[in-house]
């Protein structure tokens, strides 16, 4: 006989749905916090606000987080590392030309921190009071510094780019100059580079600066 389909697909009764996994509470409460934090500062999302909308108790919040600054700082360090896998897999695989890697080098920061703008915007904000915060942001600062300045020393050895200022203070200015100019383009905190020309305008600066020329050679 056949069996109506709403009732095939009916729950038997008193069956319970699934529990989230502690991993999906955790993504819950970034996710969460993530969206929050593109409508409203820091300051004005309460832990009851992530609790709330991650579908959990305000207690069980607190199992997986002891505040919302810790949120702040996981979620952070989650954009980090993305880009960072993203910007480092250029210096793995060379493009055709300089000009082309170091764009790819730009442009994979750049869309990394521009999905996450949200992320991006309170970090800066949280770092002059949240030590946890500005010890993250100084160690991925680092290593994008040291990364750098080895491909600009690579870049001198074989006659690319020639002898100057010591490299490591070329990519500390470089790196620094990124990170106000992304900062001011993403929270139009004028004056700002319109965001469909700052990888372009900041390629110009990276590559007058390594080679003395916006046309390195091959």
């Amino acid at each position: 006989m056949a069996t109506d389909p709403a009732v095939r697909t009916r729950p038997a009764r008193g069956r319970r749905a699934p529990r989230p996994s502690g991993d999906e509470r955790e993504l819950a409460i970034l996710t969460t916090a993530e969206r929050l934090l593109a409508e409203r500062p820091l300051s004005e999302i309460s832990t009851d606000d992530l609790a709330r909308g991650a579908g959990i108790s305000r207690p069980t919040f607190y199992f997986y987080f002891r505040s919302k600054d810790a949120v702040l700082l996981t979620l952070l360090d989650r954009v980090t590392e993305e880009a960072d896998r993203a910007s480092s897999a250029v210096f793995d695989t060379p493009g055709p030309s300089p000009a082309q890697r170091w764009r790819r080098c730009l442009d994979a920061i750049y869309t990394t921190f521009r999905a996450h703008r949200a992320v991006a915007l309170a970090a800066a904000e949280a770092r002059h009071t949240n030590a946890e915060v500005r010890e993250l942001w100084a160690g991925m600062m680092e290593t994008w510094v040291s990364r750098t300045a080895e491909a600009i020393e690579a870049e001198r050895a074989r006659g690319a780019a020639p002898a100057g200022r010591p490299a490591r203070d070329l990519a500390i200015a470089l790196n620094s100059m990124n990170e106000r100019v992304l900062y001011a383009t993403f929270a139009g905190d004028g004056p700002a580079v319109p965001e469909a020309d700052v990888v372009d305008v900041l390629l110009d600066v990276w590559l007058t600066t390594i080679y003395r020329t916006t046309e390195p050679p091959a």
